[in-house]
């Protein structure tokens, strides 16, 4: 604002009225817990390609095989942006080292190990910045709003993901259920009640280029569509009746009455439909009917996410009129 006129004149001044614009913040951006001989560990690593992930933590020879394919497909059905934690070598890895004179030689990766044995390595410690390991890693990342463990079906790193999404409120689990199950599908263990997750069931059927064909955890490919989904169509519209692009086969075939089994406990089945293997369900884990499907959910954490980032301006302003 002007402070003195000293001539005649007209002067034009700006005031700042109103409220400001809100942007709605990404929604597609995953975050991949696992493990590999090779990069950093404990540490939050962008990773924006399928190379830039070889380059970084190695391909599938490097990593758990649970890990390289869910980046994979994660990429491979329309993600763009992850963020990969590694929490220490696969059990069994194979690590080169120096021998004496200028050959190499491989010995097996020495896993790290946290309390809790290998479910520790997930759930990791917060120590403090510089100091944290496993999922405590994502506390430092505010893009992530897609958890992934691939793999990973101990209930207490299921728990784990889905109490870090309900304690942020800005990000959501995507959970896998076990390789193979005994009996029928009404026996298939169910992660606890929560709205800020989904499960998915069974797992799928994919190349591998030193083993073949291989069965592998979903999350990784149901990430990536759910990152399709929000870039072709919205938030708003459910990750399902899509395409699991890679996907070649299943491990078990879901009929549509053991799905009338599954959907209500919230289980999302994925089953050959329609010329295609696809998402056949949009459920969440939650028994409360306002949150029973994922599109809701997510479309208001974006909501609530955007609301509060777009309303930081007014921190430490006067409580008047304006």
């Amino acid at each position: 604002m002007a402070t003195s006129y000293l001539s005649p004149g007209v002067y034009v001044e700006e005031v700042d009225r109103g409220s400001k614009p809100i942007e709605a913040v990404g929604t597609n951006t995953v975050g991949f817990l696992g493990e590999s001989s090779k990069g950093p560990l404990n540490e939050s690593v962008l990773i924006t390609n399928w190379s830039q992930f070889v380059k970084t933590f190695g391909d599938f020879k490097d990593c758990s095989e649970h890990l390289a394919h869910a980046v994979y497909g994660f990429f491979n059905n329309g993600g763009s942006r992850c963020f990969v934690v590694n929490v220490g070598a696969p059990e069994q890895a194979k690590v080169e080292v120096k021998a004496s004179g200028d050959k190499k030689d491989e010995k097996a990766a020495a896993p790290v190990l946290a309390g809790g044995g290998r479910d520790g390595l997930y759930i990791g410690r917060d120590g403090g910045p510089g100091a944290r390991t496993g999922l405590k890693c994502f506390d430092e990342v505010d893009e992530i709003a897609i958890l992934a463990a691939p793999g990973q079906i101990s209930p207490a790193v299921q728990d784990a993901l889905l109490s870090h999404a309900e304690t942020r409120k800005d990000r959501f689990a995507v959970l896998d259920s076990p390789e193979t199950i005994t009996g029928g599908v009404d026996k298939l263990p169910k992660p606890r009640d929560s709205k800020y997750g989904a499960y998915y069931f069974p797992w799928i059927q994919v190349y591998d280029p030193d083993k073949g064909n291989i069965f592998v955890p979903p999350s990784g490919h149901i990430c990536g569509v759910y990152s399709r989904t929000d870039s072709e169509r919205g938030v708003h519209k459910a990750p399902a009746n899509e395409i699991v692009r890679g996907a070649l086969g299943l491990k078990y075939n879901v009929s549509k009455g053991e799905q009338d089994l599954l959907n209500p406990k919230g289980i999302n089945a994925i089953r050959f439909m329609n010329g295609g293997i696809r998402i056949w369900g949009a459920r969440t884990l939650s028994s409360d009917p306002s949150w029973r499907y994922i599109n809701v959910r997510r479309l208001f954490i974006m909501v609530e996410s955007s609301i509060e980032r777009a309303t930081q301006w007014v921190v430490f302003e006067p409580n008047d009129h304006r």
